[in-house]
């Protein structure tokens, strides 16, 4: 799910990722692992996608590169050795079906993507209200244009509005921050703000205070305006080099780099808001996760914060 959708089907899509999904508390004495991609609980086999098999390298500290390469006798004998050093009695194990999506510490506290949807429904978000959407397993992108406080950059129309990301196995905290959509091409631009909010998992206190957290940021918007126009005035002599260095200062993957560049020659000009474009152009192949895609509105927004 892409582009501009309602709430309606953004929460429809999250119940049916949600429908086979489960939790529970796994004793550490009741795994055993036969190799990186199955583990055994109380002797019944469970395929770990593969979030879950970074997730339990990450826990037991073993370098989930090395112990893929590994034949898998020698990744049984490192999971269940260094298993035996777990400090927790029990583990925190999210499944989907017979699959094991995620494992972490009984300190985790959910926030599932569906609390999340009917918290804004709480606030009187209906499920006719347009968003632009970015949804799959692993990691939820959702963002709320308002529609009444749309400006204008040099003839082209941008709606701020909120943005909301949120990972149920580990991929981000629940994040919310600005947003800015492009109303020409629909791309959309996650801003950095003073007031972005980030929760780790570990404690429920945002969904109570979403509503504070929602206005704080939104008291923001009006501050980016500014940017986008100097960001039209500032030449770039060189924009492909230029995005090449913004590739390399924020790390992208080599599929998210080429979407980049593909982002570009869609719409190329000799500015930096042609810069920023690429980025938020990128996040809207279809061929890239939500995950991803944040990653990229993210970026253009980072870049647009540089702007004097």
């Amino acid at each position: 799910m892409s582009a501009l959708t309602t709430l309606a089907q953004v929460k429809a899509q999250v119940m049916a990722l949600s429908e086979h999904c489960v939790d529970d508390l796994v004793r550490v004495q009741d795994l055993t692992f036969e190799h990186l991609e199955r583990v055994r609980i109380a002797g019944d086999p469970y395929p770990l996608q593969t979030i879950a098999q970074r997730s339990i390298c990450s826990r037991l500290a073993i370098p989930f590169e090395y112990l893929r390469r590994c034949p898998r006798e020698i990744q049984a004998q490192n999971l269940n050795y260094w298993l035996t050093q777990e400090r927790n009695d029990q583990l925190f194990f999210r499944f989907d079906g017979a699959q094991v999506r995620a494992i972490f510490t009984p300190r985790y506290q959910p926030v599932d993507n569906l609390e999340v949807v009917e918290r804004l429904e709480e606030l009187g978000y209906g499920g006719e209200v347009q968003v632009q959407c970015r949804l799959d397993a692993q990691f939820l992108s959702l963002s709320i244009p308002d529609s009444g406080q749309t400006f204008s950059v040099n003839g082209d129309q941008i709606t701020p509005g909120l943005s909301i990301a949120n990972s149920e196995v580990g991929l981000s905290s629940l994040r919310i921050s600005a947003f800015f959509l492009r109303l020409k091409c629909t791309n959309g631009l996650i801003a950095r703000t003073q007031i972005s909010a980030a929760y780790r998992h570990v404690s429920r206190r945002i969904l109570e205070e979403l509503p504070s957290v929602l206005a704080e940021v939104a008291g923001q918007l009006h501050q980016q305006r500014d940017k986008f126009r100097i960001s039209l005035e500032s030449r770039v002599d060189e924009p492909l080099t230029t995005i090449h260095s913004f590739n390399r200062q924020f790390q992208l993957a080599k599929r998210e780099q080429e979407a980049v560049i593909r982002g570009y020659h869609h719409e190329p000009g000799p500015t930096l808001f042609h810069i920023i474009n690429a980025y938020t152009r990128a996040a809207q192949y279809p061929d890239l996760s939500a995950e991803e895609t944040y990653r990229l509105q993210t970026v253009g927004g980072n870049i647009l914060a540089m702007v004097k």
